[in-house]
């Protein structure tokens, strides 16, 4: 067997640089392996295959002899006739330096199959692989916390107060200066695996110890939480750092859900002017420091018209199918390209300009997971997605969670109300006051039930349960467990109260095992009370292709 420096010299000696047109030809012939997403789970699913069946089809399109290593016999990608060869193989790095010297391939793609490969990156490349794209040391700058908040701090794009962890005491001293909340980050993990926010310093302590048993050696960066905070996505395809083409779209949750949990609104409806354009010029600049090519994501945070950068992913997110199908342009066959090196022509779009709004809504299995806890935060939780289309926001939004197990309450029409906060329920006052107004029947716990009765809101008020087993008449759980409810709107303050955390848990639990729809979010539950006054989204769905046709103001596609 050969030693690792003799391969190394064969691999570097094979990896002459796609890019350049003498041995574009060649590299055509030679093929070029595309590692796919691997076993499916929360944080990486179909998504992420999507991307990678993307990318196979635009090299077989471009003339490129394609290779795909995945193992997953639910995907696509390992369909006989998606790939020109196909091997069922581990995504490790020594499987991959084998099959990438057995076929003498032109370069290997990472970027369009998740975090998995995403990872294999810097160890390939060390091993004198061709990585396509982006380089592997600028995709350690990225993902490496500590790495990439230098570069913004260099960059002077604003971030949230950070620290990276050298000890407990340092990680403590750094939350009591900012203040709590703040976020422990452990760097290249997929789904906010191990990403919790820390109200106290017990739950800080705690945290980082998760936090550095995920992360293994990798660095643990502790940010300042901000609350109230709109969260945006930016999705993108670069050349050589120059963007190409980006979508912008915004969670309807504060920032703090995870963006694979959050209800995502393309184009984005309700951002300042001011604020895009902040995100196009930071996305602009991290671009090009980063020397980008091929697929990126960045999420950024803006509260008023303070922007912030939250991350970036120097790969394919799972919002790439959606971003994609929304506007009727494959981002990841121009990132092929890109990372190809041939020309990536960019489509055009223009986001102000498209008459039509797409949102996509999350999908969870709690009711097959005993004992979980049924609330959204940092860590993804959702097990599937579902988008659809409309001519506004509530359609569209409607329409999404109406594709989901969610049911309108229209049996008994009736609603119970269990939110922690003063300050929550002053904000959903008048969505209460909509839904009585429409007839509804409302419960509520009792802080939540005296807040809107003393508001002449008719509202029937129910204890909180102690126990699991306080279901009797009169409290939240009889009333859900016997079928009276329709829906629950369950808005918890924080996981500090533990009232909140022990009543609001069994409320929310029971609810899923009942089979009682259940809304946690306050944005979310504003704007389905909006949904419901105005009746939208009540007609028979259109296809795709109708949206697609609906003349654009302003330019021609």
């Amino acid at each position: 067997m050969d030693s690792s420096r003799e391969f190394v010299q064969r691999a570097r000696a094979m990896s002459h640089p796609i890019q350049a047109s003498q041995s574009l030809v060649h590299a055509k012939k030679r093929g070029v392996i595309v590692l796919g997403c691997g076993a499916y789970c929360i944080g990486s699913s179909v998504e992420f295959d999507w991307c990678a069946v993307s990318c196979i089809r635009q090299l077989r399109r471009d003339g490129f002899k394609s290779i795909i290593i995945n193992y997953n016999p639910e995907t696509v990608s390992t369909d006989y006739d998606e790939s020109d060869r196909l091997y069922f193989e581990e995504l490790s790095t020594e499987r991959v330096l084998d099959i990438y010297e057995r076929e003498g391939a032109g370069g290997v793609v990472v970027s369009v199959g998740g975090q998995i490969p995403n990872n294999l990156a810097d160890p390939l490349s060390q091993s004198g692989v061709n990585i396509l794209g982006t380089s592997a040391r600028d995709i350690e700058r990225a993902e490496d916390r500590r790495q990439f908040s230098d570069m913004l701090d260099n960059l002077g794009i604003s971030q949230p107060e950070w620290s990276a962890l050298r000890s407990k005491e340092d990680a403590i001293s750094f939350a009591q200066k900012v203040g709590f909340p703040v976020l422990v980050r452990p760097s290249f993990v997929l789904s906010g695996a191990a990403m919790r926010v820390a109200a106290d310093e017990t739950q800080l302590s705690n945290f980082l110890d998760l936090a550095t048993d995920v992360g293994n050696d990798k660095p643990v960066v502790v940010t300042k939480f901000i609350l109230n905070a709109k969260e945006i996505e930016f999705d993108a395809v670069a050349h050589k750092g120059v963007i190409l083409n980006y979508a912008i779209g915004e969670h309807l949750e504060n920032a703090g859900v995870h963006s694979g949990d959050a209800t995502v609104i393309l184009p984005a409806q309700k951002l300042y002017v001011s604020t895009i354009r902040q995100v196009k010029r930071f996305a602009s600049a991290i671009a090009m420091a980063l020397r980008i090519t091929g697929p990126f994501n960045i999420q950024f945070m803006a509260k008023g018209n303070s922007v912030q950068v939250i991350e970036c992913n120097l790969r394919a997110s799972r919002t790439f199918p959606f971003v994609s199908k929304t506007l009727n342009a494959n981002f990841i066959s121009l990132a092929t390209r890109a990372m190809s090196g041939l020309d990536a022509k960019p489509y055009k779009i223009s986001l102000l300009d498209i008459d039509y709004v797409c949102v996509k809504a999350p999908i969870f299995s709690f009711t097959r997971l005993r004992g979980a806890d049924p609330t959204l935060g940092v860590e993804m939780a959702s097990t599937g997605e579902v988008a659809c289309f409309g001519e506004d926001a509530h359609e569209a939004f409607l329409r999404s969670i109406l594709s989901t197990p969610f049911k309108l309450p229209n049996k008994n029409r009736t609603i119970l109300f269990s939110i922690a906060s003063e300050t929550f329920r002053r904000e959903f006052a008048d969505a209460a006051a909509t839904l009585h107004k429409l007839g509804y029947k409302l419960y509520g716990t009792p802080g939540t039930a005296k807040f809107f009765q003393g508001r002449n809101l008719e509202i029937t008020s129910v204890t909180k349960p102690s126990s699991e087993t306080d279901d009797g008449p009169g409290t939240a759980l009889h009333e859900i467990k016997n079928g009276n409810i329709d829906l629950v709107i369950n808005v918890s303050e924080d996981a500090t109260r533990r009232d909140e955390v022990t009543a609001g848990y069994m409320i929310r639990r029971a609810t899923v095992d009942f089979g009682v729809s259940l809304v946690t979010d306050l944005k979310c539950a504003i704007l389905l009370a909006e949904c419901l006054e105005r009746g939208v989204g009540r007609g028979p769905p259109r296809h795709i292709g109708e949206f697609y046709q609906i003349p654009t103001v302003g330019w021609a596609k």
